[in-house]
This record gives C-alpha cells, sequence and structure tokens, in this order.
C-alpha cells in the first residue's frame, strides 16, 4: 500500500514537473511569432482556439456543468484563461519572458492583498514574509533604482497577468463541484470565443503560417511554433497538471510549478538569445521564494479537492 502510494507522488511530480516544462515553454516559442508580425492578440487567439479544439472532447463529456456553474465557467474563461494568456502575451512583446513570467507569478501576494484588504480579513506573519520577499525581489527585477529598466507598458501588463492569475486562486476556491478537465475545456471555449473578438482572425495575415521564424539562430517552421504553443504549451500542460493535483495535494503541486518561470527563462536564453543580469537573477528567486510563502499562506477551505491545472504563460 505505501509503495502503491509512493509511486502515486512519482506520478504526481513527474506530472507537475512536466506542466511546468510546457507551460514555461510557451513565451519562448510566442515571441518569435509576434516578431513575425502576428499580434499578441492574435498569438493568444491561436493558443486558445487549438487548446479548446483539443479539449473539445472534455467539454461534451461533461455538459451538465453548464447548468452547474455557469458563473464560475464565465469567470474562469475570462480572467483564469483569456486574462492571463493575453496580457502575458501582450507583456513579452515588450520585455524579456522570464520577467513577465517572473512578475506574472506575483500572482498570489495579490491574492493575500485581496483577503486582507478587501475581505478584511488577517494574514499571518508569514504571509508577510512573502510578500516582502516578493516585493523585493520585484525591485531587482525590474531595476526600480534605474527608473526602471524595462518597457513600463510592458511590465504593467504582466502585472495584468499576476491579477488574472490571482483571480484563478480566487475562483479556485469555490470550483470543488467541478470537474477541473471540464473547468479547464470549457475556460478554453470561452476565452478562445473573447479573445477572438479582439484578434478578428478571419483578418490575420494566415500567410504567415506557411513561412519561418527564427529560433536560436535558425529558421524554424511556423506552423510547428504554434503547434508547440498549443499541443504543448495549453493542451498537455493542463492535462499533466490536472494530473498533478489528482496524485498529490494542491499546495505540492503549485509549488512544483514554480519551476515555470525557470524553464521559461532558461528557454529564452537558449531560443530567444535573452538574459538576465546576476541582480535580476537574484531578484527573481525572491520573488519566487516569496509567491511560495503567500501561495503556502493562502486560507483554504478544502485543500484536498481536485482543481484544474495553475494558469501560467
Amino acid at each position: 500500500m505505501r509503495e502503491l502510494t509512493n509511486n502515486a507522488k512519482a506520478v504526481g511530480v513527474g506530472a507537475a514537473a512536466i506542466s511546468a516544462f510546457c507551460f514555461g515553454g510557451s513565451g519562448p516559442f510566442a515571441k518569435p511569432l509576434i516578431a513575425a508580425g502576428l499580434s499578441s492578440v492574435e498569438v493568444a487567439w491561436l493558443r486558445l482556439a487549438g487548446g479548446a479544439l483539443l479539449m473539445l472532447p472534455f467539454a461534451l463529456r461533461h455538459t451538465a456543468v453548464l447548468r452547474q456553474a455557469p458563473k464560475l465557467l464565465i469567470a474562469y474563461g475570462l480572467f483564469a484563461i483569456a486574462g492571463v494568456q493575453a496580457f502575458y502575451f501582450a507583456a513579452i512583446a515588450s520585455v524579456p519572458v522570464g520577467v513577465a513570467l517572473l512578475i506574472e507569478f506575483l500572482g498570489p501576494v495579490l491574492v493575500l492583498g485581496w483577503i486582507r484588504l478587501v475581505r478584511r480579513q488577517p494574514v499571518s506573519r508569514t504571509a508577510m514574509t512573502g510578500i516582502v520577499l516578493a516585493v523585493a525581489g520585484l525591485t531587482c527585477v525590474v531595476e526600480l533604482w534605474s527608473g526602471l529598466g524595462f518597457h513600463p507598458a510592458g511590465l504593467v501588463l504582466a502585472l495584468g497577468a499576476a491579477g488574472c492569475q490571482a483571480a484563478f486562486f480566487l475562483l479556485s476556491d469555490s470550483s470543488g463541484a467541478v470537474h477541473p478537465a471540464a473547468l479547464a475545456a470549457y475556460g478554453l471555449l470561452l476565452g478562445a470565443v473573447v479573445v477572438g473578438v479582439l484578434a478578428r482572425p478571419w483578418e490575420m495575415p494566415w500567410e504567415l503560417l506557411a513561412g519561418d521564424v527564427e529560433l536560436a539562430g535558425h529558421g524554424f517552421p511556423t506552423v510547428l511554433a504554434v503547434g508547440w504553443i498549443v499541443v504543448i504549451s495549453t493542451v498537455a500542460a493542463y492535462l499533466t497538471g490536472i494530473i498533478a493535483v489528482r496524485k498529490l495535494s494542491p499546495p505540492v503541486a503549485g509549488g512544483v510549478a514554480f519551476l515555470e518561470p525557470v524553464v521559461a527563462t532558461v528557454l529564452a536564453w537558449l531560443l530567444l538569445g535573452e538574459s538576465l543580469g546576476g541582480l535580476q537573477l537574484f531578484g527573481g528567486a525572491l520573488i519566487l521564494l516569496g509567491a511560495y510563502i503567500a501561495q503556502r499562506a493562502v486560507p483554504a477551505e478544502r485543500t484536498s479537492r481536485p482543481r484544474a491545472a495553475e494558469p501560467a504563460g
């Protein structure tokens, strides 16, 4: 029995690590698409629409959720899916992938702010420690003392992604009755519809998909880059994330998910030539540590229930 439990944990940790790798690869493969001429909104729509199409079987299998929790599905689709992707892809158009994702991972810190300022609930000293560490790390990453080392609009957009990630954590508190695969499937469907209104796919330069983008100094088929962010960074990422939260507790699975910014930063360095300075890497480590402490300090009513995979870049 113990061996079975250990095997389940090993599968869960492996699935969580794979999920973090898959999510982390979205930015490094999406940024060349933006550089090739697609807008950030168009790239986000391609990801959401492709993911929704591949997740359609899960949606058809769980149609009852449309009657059970329509408000939850709408909020999840708008914020946890569409909002995160749209803000993140818009941010990486003007700031490095690693910086955008590190800022996005301030989501758990924003949750604590919501709990303290809006819900008027006390926040523990441990949580406050996490907030202080994350804010100090953010100061290092954006080089605040030099008047912001990156494009201010990109930083604001990355903070928008963090706000949407915070909405995910808050929405997860009320998603216990919804199957995580159904939540992800309908979230992608709604996200594709909402972002599609902005992307206007009927006016997209579809001919760009027949060309190449530049990765690691070499030509790479554009359609394969799109395939990566759809199949690997969306469908595979969500499905392995679902496996992880089922095999592990949500806090443990969420902790492994903090590998994602590390993966994204390394891939952005290898594929895009983007690198961060030593102080920025130190700041990134502080953000991840602070956000992890903050996430662990967020009160949860039922931490053992299954949740959808953490949305990210």
